[in-house]
């Protein structure tokens, strides 16, 4: 638990968050939403793992913007950590990668404030590589104009599943995530016409595949490819939110996709992959792993 001071940033990032216009007769429901919602504050940085797993150095991005008590509990929180040891020719080596992580915050009844790490994303994705899917033609979806006018943001997580030759043999809108409050039906409105502009438009994609290491082989890969909708500062109806402050965090309800037989539902940090990339799934070139679990942090 953290005490007071983080309580009324936590309590202006959910009840400044955008919301979608509503009735009076909509508006319990629009307050059941938001007493469900929680702040979150994602940050970013860069962590050091020695060849046994240890952290040996961690940066957060922007540390200064941060407050004091939230930079200590993540540095003093990541520094516990234990990773799977890199192998390189079958020998382990230190590693030097991206950190994204995301906090998640949440009003107790004695006025404190319970805060907690919920995701961490150690992915970088680069479009020269030769042993990973990689985009070719992704053109951006158009933003849905309903959306566009209620001042709707959120993120879409793809599922794509590529064939051999690069295209596109089916996608799924794995989650999505929004940044408004508003009646719950409101709410699957939006990620409905969020998820469908992105599918429609993913379906035209096409990609590289893998002309080299473990994965050149299969009969299909799987993609993860995040599509975020947010309003420039001229159509937003809110001023976008500083580096290291909470703002309204609204998960959607996660889909499985019908090729995959494994649950992807445990799979953490899948919210954290940054905007721009393609993600293999289940890769056999895998980057840091985190041993320790998050829930014990």
């Amino acid at each position: 638990m953290m005490r007071s001071p983080l309580f009324l940033t936590f309590a202006l990032a959910i009840g400044s968050a955008g919301a979608l216009p509503s009735t009076d007769a909509a508006a319990q429901s629009t307050r059941a939403v938001r007493a469900t919602a929680e702040a979150s504050m994602v940050l970013t940085g860069n962590i050091d793992v020695a060849a046994d797993g240890a952290v040996s150095g961690l940066v957060l991005d922007q540390k200064a913007s941060i407050a004091p008590a939230i930079a200590a509990f993540v540095d003093g929180t990541i520094r516990r950590w234990q990773f799977e040891p890199t192998l390189v020719d079958g020998k382990p080596v230190a590693k030097h990668a991206p950190l994204r992580v995301r906090l998640l915050g949440r009003p107790g009844a004695d006025g404190s404030t319970e805060v907690r790490m919920t995701s961490v994303d150690f992915s970088e994705y680069d479009d020269k590589a030769t042993d990973a899917v990689t985009g070719n033609q992704m053109r951006p979806p158009r933003y849905p104009e309903a959306a566009f006018r209620a001042g709707a943001q959120g993120e879409v997580m793809l599922l794509v599943k590529v064939e051999r030759d690069g295209a596109v043999a089916d996608v799924i809108a794995e989650q999505v995530n929004m940044g408004v409050v508003a009646p719950e039906h409101a709410m699957q409105k939006m990620r409905d016409m969020l998820a469908k502009a992105s599918i429609s438009e993913a379906r035209k994609w096409t990609f590289t595949p893998p002309t080299s290491g473990g994965d050149k082989g299969l009969a299909f890969w799987t993609v993860r490819v995040p599509v975020t909708f947010a309003l420039s500062d001229k159509g937003s109806k809110q001023p976008p939110t500083p580096y290291g402050r909470w703002q309204a965090y609204i998960p959607g309800p996660r889909q499985q996709a019908p090729w995959r037989t494994t649950d992807d539902a445990a799979q953490v940090g899948t919210d954290l992959l940054p905007a721009g990339g393609v993600y293999m799934v289940d890769s056999a070139t895998r980057g840091l792993r985190l041993l320790t679990p998050l829930a014990e942090q």
